[in-house]
């Protein structure tokens, strides 16, 4: 049975989150961070989903296998049955594919150290219950996730247990099998951003390893990718630079697409790569950015949605887009605080 938790929201039109500040949300029952984030769209309802993720103490003991699920069309928000395993992670990639939430990878923190792990874990939201899916080839975290013709996701890049990877890890939904796809030719990366719309994927930045011996052991890298996936074989992708997008690069930013838009956006991030407690690789604190910005696939360009987005986060593994508005769930606030909060954001560009 679900158990209800504290949430109230403006919510109109049948159920989508529409206006551009809901002064009515309440925060989330519990600050977190780096969680997998996922919505579904069901029987003509909105429903986001939170997965796991790390608590306010910003320690190894206090990552959450917890995960809720918001009923927008109602503006309620209940506890589901929490991820399968004994320990929560960070890291990891959620997205939602017809009636269920494909959660896949990341790490598992212990005292002095961590690792990916290859779950992949399915949650039926009809029966609040989670199954066990085909494990990823090579574990991973960090990753950039996207559904192609609602069959296939991609996992681009991110940080295995060897290091970073530039491999290219697709699911088949209906064959329950993985296949390899072409590679990110760019440098490797993890905690980078973006999404897959229609057969486009386009990824940016993240934090690449610096040469061994040099100091900190990760920097933000500034490269942008685009991805065409080939129309008669998934495995296939022509990769093209683009050039750098708004603002400055930046590490686990906010993302997400939408088909109906035909952008895929992205907001908040750091541009100096931490590990999960929010200090830099180079010791000192890192802080979110209050860009917002968007790839537009109609005209090949970048746009600046606001360039001074009010309370800007970090520490993200995705950006819940509505038809009019940009969700984003719990995050790091200023000074490294793991924030409970719903974030909505407006689509529509602010003119100065």
């Amino acid at each position: 049975m679900k158990v209800r938790w504290k949430f109230v929201a403006l919510l109109v039109l049948s159920g989508w989150l529409l206006a551009a500040n809901v002064p009515g949300v309440e925060p989330l029952p519990d600050p977190v961070s780096n969680n997998a984030v996922a919505i579904l769209r069901t029987h003509g309802d909105l429903e986001l989903f939170s997965m796991m993720g790390l608590g306010a103490k910003k320690t190894w003991d206090s990552v959450t296998n917890a995960a809720y699920e918001l009923d927008a069309s109602s503006g309620k928000a209940y506890s589901i049955h929490s991820v399968p395993g004994t320990a929560g992670r960070i890291g990891a990639m959620a997205i939602g594919v017809g009636d269920r939430v494909f959660l896949f990878g990341g790490y598992v923190i212990y005292q002095g150290g961590g690792m990916a792990v290859p779950d992949v874990n399915v949650y039926e939201p009809g029966h609040d219950r989670w199954i066990r899916g085909i494990d990823i080839p090579v574990p991973v975290g960090d990753s950039v996730i996207g559904i192609y013709r609602d069959r296939y996701i991609y996992l681009v890049g991110g940080r295995a247990n060897q290091g970073l990877i530039s491999d290219v890890q697709v699911y088949d939904v209906e064959k329950s099998r993985w296949l390899k796809a072409t590679s990110i030719p760019g440098t490797p990366v993890f905690g980078h951003a973006g999404a897959l719309v229609d057969d486009t994927i386009i990824y940016v930045d993240g934090a690449r390893a610096n040469p061994p011996g040099t100091a900190p052991k990760f920097v933000a890298s500034d490269e942008c990718w685009k991805g065409k996936i080939n129309h008669h074989d998934p495995r296939k992708i022509e990769w093209t630079k683009l050039p750098p997008h708004p603002g400055d690069a930046r590490y686990r930013i906010a993302a997400g697409g939408s088909e109906r838009d035909q952008m895929i956006y992205f907001s908040g991030g750091t541009d100096n790569p931490y590990d999960y407690a929010g200090i830099g690789y180079d010791g000192k604190p890192a802080e979110p950015s209050a860009v917002t910005f968007a790839y537009n696939l109609r005209i090949g360009k970048w746009e600046t949605i606001n360039a001074n987005t009010p309370d800007p986060t970090m520490d993200h593994r995705g950006l819940l887009v509505t038809p009019d508005n940009l969700v984003i769930l719990g995050g790091m606030e200023k000074g490294q605080q793991v924030s409970a909060k719903v974030q909505v954001i407006s689509k529509l560009a602010k003119t100065k």
